[in-house]
Parts: C-alpha cells; structure tokens; sequence
C-alpha cells in the first residue's frame, strides 16, 4: 500500500479509538517505567513462541535467529511506547504484517503474542506509576489504544497481503484447469484431422467422395478447434462496452436468426416492442445467445423455451427458461467457473463470458432450478437513458 494513503488509514484509525496528543504524552511519559523490565518481557515473549509448535516453525535460524529478533523487538516497543507516530512508525508496523505472510506465521498468534506483551506492559507500568489512580487509569488506557491500533496496522497488511497472494495462487490454479481444459477440447479435433491427413496422403486411389468426405472432415475438426480458440480469445480480453439504447426485441430478433431451433421446441417470446436497454448490442447477443443455446440443448427430446421480458424504470430483464431436466442443485454454484460444463462437449466458458459481460454493463445474473423442472436465466440490465427534450437532460 501507498505509505500516504496507509498514514491516512492510521489517522483515521486513531480518530475511531479517540486517540489525541494527550494519550501519547501520557504512553510517552510511563515509557522509564517499563525500561528497566523489557529485557525480561522480550524474553518472556520468545520463550512462550519456542512453546507453542504453529509460531515456532518460523524460527528456522536457531539462537542467533531468536537473538536477532529480540532486538528487533526491543526497539519496536520503545518506538511503540516514544512515537512518533509518523508515516515511517506505520510503514513499519504494515511491513510487519507483510513478513508473517512471507514467513507462513499464522496471524491468530501475533495476537494471542501482543496480548501477552501487553499484559507484561501494563504490570510494569501499574507496579511502578507513582501519581493519582486516574491518571494511571488514563495512561492503561492510552496505552491499549496504541497497541489496538498497532495490531490493526498489522493485521490489516497481513490480510491485504494474505489475499493477494491467494488470489494469485487462484488465478494459477485457473490458468492450470483452463489450460487442460483447453487442451481436452483441442485434441479431439485434431487426432480426427490426423487421421483424416493420414487417409488422404497415404490411400492408394481414393474416389473423389472418399477425398471429399475427409476434406469435410477436417473442415468441421478446424472450425470446432477454432471456437474454441474464440471462446478463450472472448474471455480473456472482453473490451468495455460501448453503451446506447438498444431495442430489446431487435436484439432478440437478431439473435434468435443465428440460432437453429428444432421444430420439437415450441419457442415463445414476450417482449414489448418499445423495451429499450442501455447496452452494447453485440455484446448483449453473445449473451443471449449463450442462454438461448444452453436452454435449447437442455431439451434433446424437445420441450418449450420461452423468452419473456419485463421492464421497470431503472432496469430490463431478460429471461430464458427452458423445461428440460433442471440443474443439479450441487452444479448451481459452480455453473459460472471457467471451464465447468455438464455438457459432453464444450469447453464451459459461455456463462462465465456471459456474467462478465452483464457485470460490466452494471447488471447481474440470477439463475433459478428445480430437478427435472427446467431452469431459467434472468439477465438484469440497466434501462435506457433517455433525455427530456425539454431539458436536455437524460434519466432512466
């Protein structure tokens, strides 16, 4: 994180807890109480460590390891209990955060640690402060803001940078299964081109509809390779979309003409004519192209699919619903993910496509299922803005 915009979470911080000069002056002002017993506290906050096996297995450099970190605490409380309490004092704590991801400590025991250095703080101060009980009373309470606010610094950096790396790791795991995936749907198409080539340069006279047939072969095998391809192209870079009223039923109408329906699906469309989207209209028909196709090839024996559109003052929504087998309830949470696909062929990625493309037009996805009962798809989607002539100035 930027060391500004990190100093600018600290002071916000501290206005939270109610931190002020005052409550530094006073953490400032027991500082020499606590002086004479920190050597006794730091040892006492590696020995607990050197306990407990989850915190010890980062101390991987013996006594010289141990002896280097004691100082290093050393001068985290002095700092803690002098400031300032600068931009450089916060770098210091996020970067703490930072290295116990890097060192795989677990951060439930910087707590339960900071909690037992804390308690060794407040009795060396409470033994030894010499004034009235309020004041003392005050200077605890100082204190345990100090450390409160330290410990979310910490913790702060360490989920930030947990997180991060997590979904890094994530993304590699995606990149790994949608690069088998990949492969899976691209070495079918080309053993059938393999062997097709083979026929055609090694058979002795083939008849020309012999040659043709393999031709034809290799054709459809080069077409599917390249949908393929064209699905990982569209998910991997989907450009923003440039947004203007869109007709509903237009969009539909254009997209139901590169869809074959077979005459065993009774189709039917509800849209009124005058429903108007703020879209971009190609990207909104590979949408619904997608959900058109899912709920058709859900009803190999035939069945009804019906597309019904509702429209309100801030939104469209577009429903697919299909009478095939449904959903299984395990598959509804995952039927979004890259590369997962009930189909036998496929290569999973046109829903995925889909809700990208509808999250960036400000919209969502709902899906609904019951076994056996079909399922439906509702895309939600931002109604057109449309301008007062009057004014000039556009609403939805």
């Amino acid at each position: 994180m930027d060391s500004k915009a990190l100093y600018a979470r600290y002071q916000e911080l501290q206005a939270y807890v109610g931190w002020t000069d005052a409550d530094a002056a006073r953490v400032s002002a027991s500082a020499a109480l606590i002086e004479p017993h920190l050597p006794a506290l730091v040892d006492d906050f590696y020995a607990e460590i050197t306990r407990h096996p989850g915190a010890r297995k980062v101390i991987t450099g013996g006594k010289a390891q141990i002896d280097r970190l004691k100082g290093t605490l050393t001068i985290w409380v002095r700092e803690l209990m002098h400031g300032p309490y600068d931009v450089e004092h916060v770098a210091k704590r996020w970067r703490i955060g930072w290295r116990h991801v890097e060192i795989g400590l677990d951060q439930v025991y910087t707590n339960v640690a900071l909690s037992r250095l804390r308690s060794g703080i407040v009795r060396a101060i409470m033994k030894h402060f010499q004034g009235d009980p309020t004041d003392l009373a005050e200077t605890i309470e100082s204190l345990h803001k100090l450390i409160d606010l330290d410990l979310a610094i910490i913790e702060d950096a360490y989920q930030s940078e947990y997180l991060n790396r997590q979904a890094q790791v994530e993304r590699l795991a995606a990149v790994g299964h949608m690069a088998g995936g990949v492969a899976h749907e691209l070495r079918q198409p080309l053993n059938v081109i393999r062997s097709s080539v083979y026929y055609l340069q090694h058979a002795r006279k083939p008849t020309p509809q012999k040659q043709n047939e393999h031709l034809d072969r290799i054709d459809r095998q080069v077409k599917l390779a390249d949908g393929v391809i064209t699905a990982m192209a569209d998910f991997a870079k989907l450009p923003t979309p440039q947004t203007r009223p869109v007709n509903v039923a237009q969009c539909l109408a254009e997209t139901l003409e590169t869809i074959r329906v077979p005459d065993a699906i009774e189709l039917n469309v509800d849209c009124p004519a005058d429903a108007m989207m703020q879209a971009d209209a190609g990207q909104i028909r590979i949408v619904l192209g997608n959900l058109i196709r899912n709920a058709r090839d859900a009803m190999r024996e035939g069945g009804r699919l019906t597309v019904d559109v509702s429209t309100s003052e801030q939104h469209v929504e577009i429903t697919v619903s299909d009478t095939g087998g449904g959903i299984p309830p395990e598959h509804l949470p995952r039927i979004m993910e890259p590369m997962f696909t009930t189909k036998a062929r496929g290569i999973g990625l046109g829903l995925t496509i889909s809700r990208a493309i509808i999250t960036k037009h400000g919209g969502h996805i709902r899906v609904h299922s019951e076994p056996n009962e079909g399922a439906s798809f509702t895309v939600v989607i931002p109604a057109a803005l449309t301008a007062d002539p009057s004014t000039g100035v556009h609403s939805s």
